[in-house]
């Protein structure tokens, strides 16, 4: 029987964590999830953190300078942005599209996800990843 691997995409403020709070994201995922999975990282998520790691304030370049080095861990997956969309917009289309559930900490974004039956993974108390919905 094969295994299946899921893919988790990553939004740019859950590579912030380890940063933060000392928590290691992927052996978290990895007891959270309690399977194979794939951490994801979207082209435009990947170009945010290029961005602020650039432009930021010097605290936010530090931080981003750390997510980009945590991003090495991940699939940069190459994906269209409409004129329109938000970074955001294209992170809740791919992950509605490939059914994958979203690390993030972004709370409008979690709300978005949650009312589209989106499964997200986010850091709770400070000290723990934890899973909404199923993946």
């Amino acid at each position: 029987m094969k295994t299946v691997t899921v893919k988790v995409v990553v939004d740019s403020n859950f590579l912030f964590i380890p940063a933060q709070f000392h928590i290691d994201i992927f052996e978290g995922l990895t007891k959270l999830l309690n399977q194979r999975f794939e951490a994801v990282l979207l082209s435009t998520t990947y170009n945010e953190l290029l961005k602020m790691a650039e432009k930021g304030s010097p605290s936010r370049r530090k931080q981003a300078s750390v997510a980009l080095k945590l991003a090495e861990k991940c699939r940069v997956v190459d994906v269209a942005k409409n004129r329109e969309e938000t970074n955001d917009d294209v992170i809740l289309r791919i992950a509605a599209l490939w059914k994958s559930p979203v690390a993030t900490n972004d709370r409008e974004l979690r709300k978005k996800l949650r009312n589209r039956s989106i499964p997200v993974i986010y850091l709770r108390g400070k000290s723990h990843l934890e899973l909404e919905g199923a993946p």
